[in-house]
Formats: C-alpha cells, structure tokens, sequence
C-alpha cells in the first residue's frame, strides 16, 4: 500500500524534550536487562519499528509484540505472520485492551529467562526475576500490555502519545520484572510515507501534522488498498460509514466533498472525524501496511 507522492512534501518531524530524555536514560537501563518486548502497532508494523532497535537490543534476547490484533482481518495476522517467519522472527499478536494474547508474551519471556538462571546457578548463585523492558513508539499500547501483564492496573494508559515520562519498574510475579519506559522515536522521522502512518494512527504527537493533510492520505491508502488488496480490508469501508463513495474522487477532493455532503463544509471537522473513526475501529479493521513482496 503506497502513499501519492503529493503527501511526501508535507514534513512530519516529532522528537519531544521527553523522549530525548527517556532515551538516555533508557540506554542505562538496558544494560542490567535480560529480555527486550518490542511493541509495535499491527496497522504498521514496520513504521513502528525503531531503526535503532538491533542496537538496543544487542545479544539479549527479544520478543517481537503486535499490538492492536482486534483492528486487522484474520488474513492480514496470517500474512504478517507468515512474512515475520521468512525473517526468522516469531511475532506474538496481542489485543492489550481486552488481554488477547498477552500470557504468551509472559511465557515467551520468562522462557528466556530460564536459561539466565541456570548459568546463575552453574555459578552457585541463587535464581532472581527475569528483568524485562517494553520498548516502542508512543500509543502503541506498552503500558496496557503491562497492565494485563501484572493484572491490575499499575501502569498510567491513555489514547494519546506521550503519557508515560518516566522509567520505572514493574514485579509482575516471582519470575519476571518489567521495565515500563516512554515511548521511543527515532529523532528524524526519515521516511515520510512512515510518518504519516504514524499520524494516521496517533501514533506521534498532533502538533506534528496537519489533519487534513493526514485524513487525505488515509482515503488514499484505503482506495489503494481496495484497489489492489480487497481481501485484507472491509468492503467499502467509506461509502459504508459515510453514504459516500470515494471511487472516483482524490483523498483530498474525498474530504471536501465530504464535509459538505456531512459537516457543513467544515473540512476540519471532517479531517478530524475520519482520524477519529480510523483510530476507534470504526471504519473497520483496516490495516496501513502489508507484508512487502520480495
């Protein structure tokens, strides 16, 4: 699924004091940790893949999470599944919200801390929790994957980018400690058609774009998708949530046409009532990203 090049000229750049912070402090922290949970979002799972991941991670060992699984089709799971596997990686699929998926995750790192403790006790030192940290973009779901982890509700989760600021530790139970830390982004958001992804799904913070620049392009991957993947969205997810067609329009002619057809001409409120819908899953399970063709 490709974006118009039109989009590639307006520049979406977000890298908050906080996150510059978090990201020193996080390298400190990496240094006594066992495990890496890699969240990313389902919709997109390689525009949420931090480009210094490999770094961070190092030797330690990683559990690929995709968050959000409620909001793609079953064949858009099976597709990315089946793609992460020809790379040699195990994605575990979750649904944070409602717990789908998650004791997984919890075994898959505990299984990774098994090994760690029995080199502890070749050494004659006694077993100690495996210490694991959630790393990913901001909203992509980390701290209510930590929730669920824990099983109540330690963790500060909200829609919005940005709400944890601080690092801290979480004792899920006598075998795993968690690491809960901010969101991470790379300082320059170099690929744009990423960026925009990012946007779509609130993914980054709102000041960094334009919504009607960002509405647009989503009418645009949604058509390029019903184009040329019909089977990994809904049919006609537009014309069934809005009464209106976007076949023959361009996203940006969509918007207007929209606002007048719905909204009273308010293409800012249209712009913004699409983001909403997208992100609340109520345009349907729609994925921004499919498996590459190699």
């Amino acid at each position: 699924m490709s974006i118009t090049q039109n989009y590639k000229l307006n520049i979406i750049q977000w890298y908050p004091g906080h996150i510059a912070k978090a990201e020193k402090n996080l390298k400190e922290h990496l240094k006594v940790v066992d495990v890496v949970l890699e969240v990313r979002d389902a919709r997109i799972p390689l525009a949420t893949h931090h480009p210094k991941m490999s770094e961070w991670v190092g030797s330690k060992t990683r559990v690929l999470v995709l968050n959000r699984v409620d909001i793609i089709l079953p064949q858009v799971r099976q597709a990315w599944t089946q793609w992460f596997k020809s790379q040699g990686e195990v994605p575990y699929f979750t649904n944070a919200q409602q717990g789908q998926g998650v004791a997984a995750v919890s075994k898959a790192a505990q299984a990774a801390g098994v090994a760690i403790n029995e080199r502890r006790k070749s050494r004659g030192m006694l077993p100690r929790p495996v210490r694991a940290v959630v790393i990913g973009f901001p909203n992509v779901g980390k701290s209510a994957l930590i929730n669920r982890l824990l099983g109540r509700r330690v963790v500060e989760s909200a829609a919005r980018p940005g709400v944890t600021r601080q690092l801290r530790w979480v004792r899920i139970s006598e075998e795993l400690e968690l690491l809960d830390a901010p969101g991470v982004i790379p300082a320059r958001l170099e690929n744009q058609e990423a960026a925009l992804k990012l946007a779509i799904c609130d993914d980054i913070g709102e000041a960094s774009y334009d919504n009607q620049t960002v509405a647009a392009a989503l009418v645009d991957i949604i058509k390029d998708g019903q184009t040329n993947d019909p089977d990994f969205l809904p049919e006609h997810p537009l014309r069934s949530r809005y009464t209106l067609d976007p076949t023959p329009l361009t996203g940006e002619a969509y918007l207007h046409a929209l606002a007048e057809y719905r909204y009273k001409g308010d293409v800012e409120k249209t712009a913004r009532t699409l983001l909403t819908d997208f992100r609340k899953g109520s345009l349907g399970p729609i994925p921004l990203e499919l498996p590459p063709n190699e």
